[in-house]
This record gives C-alpha cells, sequence and structure tokens, in this order.
C-alpha cells in the first residue's frame, strides 16, 4: 500500500512539473528559428519543366530572399536539370523574374550533361546562365560546403 501510495505521488508531482513546463512555454510566443550563423547556403534544384514547378521554385527562393532573418546572410543557387532546363530557355516568360533573382546575387546554373543527353543547344538558354559539368555535382558539392538542398514538388494539377 504504501508503494502504491508513494507511485500516486510521484506521478501527481510529474503530472504538475509537465503542466507548469507547458504553461511557461505556451506563454512564450513562438517566432521561429534564430538564423545565428553569419552565412547560410541553399541550393534549388528543378528537374521539371512544367510552368507550376517553374513558378513554385521561384516563389520559394523570392520567398527566402524575402525572409527578414536571413538578411544580408543567404546565398542561393538554382540548378536546372532535366526538364528543369525550361527555367532557362529564352521567351518563355520568366527572363524578368531571372533577371531579377541574379541582381539580387542568386547563382543560376544549367547542368551541361543535360544539355549534351536532350541536345538542346545552348544559344536556346538566356545568355546570363551559367552552365556547370554536372547538377548532380553541382549538388554534391553545395551540400558538402554546408548548403541545404531544396527541391520544390511540382504542385498538383487539380489545386
Amino acid at each position: 500500500m504504501e508503494t502504491f501510495s508513494l507511485a500516486r505521488r510521484l506521478a501527481a508531482v510529474l503530472t504538475l512539473l509537465i503542466g507548469l513546463t507547458t504553461a511557461v512555454h505556451a506563454a512564450e510566443p513562438f517566432h521561429g528559428a534564430r538564423a545565428s550563423r553569419d552565412h547560410y547556403g541553399a541550393i534549388f534544384q528543378i528537374d521539371s519543366g512544367s510552368p507550376g514547378a517553374i513558378k513554385k521554385t521561384l516563389n520559394n527562393i523570392e520567398n527566402l530572399l524575402g525572409d527578414p532573418r536571413l538578411k544580408g546572410k543567404i546565398r542561393i543557387e538554382l540548378i536546372a536539370n532535366a526538364q528543369g532546363f525550361a527555367v532557362y530557355v529564352k521567351n518563355n516568360g520568366f527572363e524578368d523574374r531571372l533577371k531579377k533573382l541574379q541582381a539580387q546575387g542568386v547563382l543560376l546554373a544549367q547542368c551541361a550533361n543535360t544539355l549534351r543527353e536532350l541536345h538542346i543547344d545552348r544559344n536556346d538558354l538566356y545568355p546570363f546562365i551559367s552552365v556547370v559539368p554536372s547538377g548532380m555535382g553541382e549538388i554534391t558539392l553545395r551540400e558538402s560546403e554546408g548548403w541545404a538542398y531544396i527541391h520544390p514538388t511540382p504542385p498538383d494539377s487539380s489545386m
């Protein structure tokens, strides 16, 4: 009987402590993670050429650039491979947005393997786009440098 009573008292104390801890944390508003480092990097991969995928990826990049916690601390690269090359094709309607992103420091890169494998002429892409030997190599190198890897999924067409 005595052990049962002690166990009940310990359970009650533990419940009280958990409740107090929860109340303290609930009183503090959550503002998200803090940017405690001097520099951050993020590489976005686009491998879909649908207008929805392109818009979503560019929106994500613009949103990241607009995050006040990362102002002056973020480097961003957009690497296109596979069907993602469409983001950089001349007269696709995205030239102004791409130029604006580049003016904000975003690196715009195209996978050379994709150009070769899909028989895409470099001259069909905007002239301000950089070409790297391989998209997968670029992602690997950036991740080894501590950059975040972001691969937005194309939006569901039923939405």
